[in-house]
């Protein structure tokens, strides 16, 4: 072989792409196992409708399930607040009326010794009960009240308006009562205690029974150890208050009645007029020196007969301790001519341990001339 001859190369394998055909069936083709040609691949399946609602339904139901659980939840929420609400007014309501109740108490405790304390000082007494009122009211007005309870507040601040409108004028009538010129005066108190009882009507009749139905629709209980408490009491400690008689017996001063005026139920002109015929404690007759228990505050009884010849009413019987501001007094409503009938009269404080003159009289009736077997003084030994 020559040094130039070149040995035969091997055959060149030459690279062909593949066909667009081809590449298609490939691409198309199922990448399994199987046999050689190529299958085509089918388009994904769409879900059924019926699961499609399924879903849905079921996504409505927990929107629903959400909004429900929302609502019980702002509406238990809302339930707490307003019965919260609801005792937190019950309870202020019942430390005002408490306040008021106190109000009463010091007032007509005054009233009582109004016979035997300077006019100025008991006129001072009710002028602070008026100014006690006056602050009542405005806290009644200042407070929180829930929509259920309208009607209940609306009835208290009524009631709280007339208290003050009858301490007002009390006020302003009290020492006119206890001096010389009383009979109107009285008449005028009178008309106040008539506000009062108006008051507690309000109160306790219209108030306190719609604060209770407006708590027992709260689902709140009432009274009881557990329950929210509801004040009671009233402000009029008696109807007894509402006679001018009455009054004037707690005041300390003498009134008529009638047309007359005269505290008589017959005309002024005539014999009139009455007698104490004795005194008497425990059953025994007094007599000077005697013995007297002086706590608590004794009790005489009082002998009167008719002297004259007409029915007298209104009479009033009148125990004192001389030298003292101690001293009770008792109305006799009425007693017929020639009727003899007794009048218990208890001092409004015990009297100091002691010896001392105790007065008891019977007060001069319209027309009534001879007052010489009106009154007698006895000496006593308080112990």
């Amino acid at each position: 072989m020559s040094f130039f001859d070149e040995a035969d190369e091997p055959p060149r394998t030459e690279s062909r792409s593949p066909s667009r055909s081809s590449t298609r069936r490939r691409s198309t083709g199922s990448g399994g196992s199987g046999s050689g040609r190529g299958s085509r691949r089918r388009p994904p399946s769409r879900p059924p409708q019926q699961s499609i609602r399924t879903r849905r339904g079921i996504a409505l139901l927990a929107l629903v399930i959400a909004i429900v659980v929302i609502a019980v939840a702002v509406n238990s929420c809302e339930g707490s607040a307003n019965k919260s609400a609801l005792q937190n007014y019950a309870d202020s309501v019942y430390s005002i009326i408490g306040d008021s109740n106190a109000t009463s108490k010091a007032l007509f405790a005054v009233l009582a010794k109004a016979g035997s304390t300077d006019a100025s000082a008991t006129g001072q007494s009710v002028a602070q009960a008026s100014s006690s009122a006056d602050n009542q009211l405005k806290r009644a007005k200042r407070l929180s009240v829930p929509g259920a309870a309208q009607g209940a507040q609306s009835h208290l601040v009524h009631a709280l308006q007339e208290r003050l409108d009858g301490l007002t004028n009390l006020a302003s009538e009290i020492q006119p009562a206890l001096g010389a010129q009383h009979q109107e005066a009285v008449k005028q108190i009178t008309g106040d205690m008539a506000l009062f009882l108006a008051s507690d009507v309000e109160y306790k009749q219209y108030a306190v029974k719609q604060l209770v139905s407006a708590l027992h629709s709260a689902n709140i209980a009432v009274g009881g150890d557990n329950g929210t408490p509801i004040n009671g009491g009233q402000f009029l400690p008696s109807i007894d208050w509402l006679k001018e008689s009455f009054v004037g017996a707690e005041l300390g001063v003498s009134v008529s009645s009638g047309s007359s005026g005269s505290g008589s139920s017959g005309p002024v002109t005539g014999l009139h007029g009455d007698g104490l015929n004795s005194v008497s404690y425990n059953g025994t007759t007094l007599s000077d020196g005697a013995s007297i228990t002086a706590n608590p505050p004794p009790t005489f009884t009082l002998s009167v007969t008719d002297q004259g010849n007409f029915t007298e009413t209104n009479v009033l019987c009148k125990v004192e301790v001389v030298g003292t501001s101690i001293s009770g007094t008792k109305v006799i409503p009425s007693i017929a001519k020639g009727q003899t009938t007794t009048c218990a009269v208890t001092l409004r404080s015990s009297p100091p341990v002691g010896s001392y003159t105790i007065k008891a009289m019977v007060e001069k009736v319209p027309g009534e001339k001879d007052l010489t077997n009106n009154s007698q003084g006895i000496a006593v030994v308080f112990k």
